[in-house]
């Protein structure tokens, strides 16, 4: 399975999955966006190992939840390459486990910012440039969701998988709106997964404990999960649309 050489914009692209993704993106040729908040050393890397792989990087630095950065991300690549071929909607925070009645105000509209609107902005950018009916090529997009949504993540991070409830309903609801013009939209739902999103909740052996609870008996590594992102990217998804996939060892 190979896929064009393309532009992709992959936010959230300094760590785990999105430069798991990146890098196999580079190692097809594609030149990737990559899109991070604040931590520009890791997000180098990330761009080196892209290089390295055979792609073409390009940092962009911004947060989602900001309409005017996730405006000057997609400007920025648009100024580089002509044009966006694809997005990776990876971009997501957790905070420390807790039940809701502990949550303060503040965490709740920083998760539901970062994860929800920034979004749907980055998706709204991408349906700009890329819809058919908007002089653009078509495209793809997938949205970065959890096993979260489905499961309610009680007394851990139920204002996680809310937000992550939302954007799965964002991709049925784009697959149908975007498909007319072009643009596949589907979603990947990763389970437990080695990357530092858990150490930022306060649980960093949470993967490795639990998945070893899953069918498969381990936890998922984020190579896993980029190679599911890589496919729904590519022409071997070409009738795939508005799917939610599942990468979590059946739990």
């Amino acid at each position: 399975m190979s896929i064009e050489p393309r532009v992709v914009l992959i936010t959230g692209a300094s760590r785990g999955i999105g430069r798991a993704t990146a890098v196999m993106l580079g190692e097809q040729g594609a030149a990737v966006g990559v899109n991070y908040v604040s931590d520009r050393a890791a997000a180098q890397l990330t761009a080196g190992e892209v290089e390295r792989a055979g792609g073409r990087a390009f940092l962009l630095p911004g947060d989602v939840a900001d309409e005017a950065a996730v405006l000057s991300m997609f400007d920025t690549l648009d100024a580089a390459c002509g044009r966006v071929d694809a997005l990776v909607n990876n971009a997501g925070i957790v905070a420390p486990s807790m039940p809701l009645a502990q949550m303060d105000a503040a965490r709740l509209k920083r998760m539901f910012d970062v994860n929800v609107l920034g979004a749907y902005l980055c998706a709204r950018e991408a349906a700009r440039r890329m819809s058919t009916d908007r002089g653009g090529r078509g495209g793809a997009i997938v949205n970065v969701s959890s096993a979260a949504s489905r499961l309610g993540s009680p007394n851990e991070y139920v204002d996680y998988a809310g937000s992550k409830g939302a954007v799965d309903t964002m991709t049925i609801g784009l697959a149908k709106e975007l498909g007319p013009r072009g643009i596949r939209v589907n979603a990947v739902r990763p389970g437990l997964i080695e990357t530092d999103i858990h150490a930022s909740g306060g649980r960093p052996e949470r993967a490795a404990v639990l998945g070893a609870q899953t069918p498969l008996g381990r936890p998922g590594k984020a190579e896993e999960v980029a190679r599911a992102i890589v496919w729904l990217l590519s022409d071997a998804a070409s009738y795939v649309n508005g799917a939610l996939l599942d990468v979590s060892a059946g739990r």
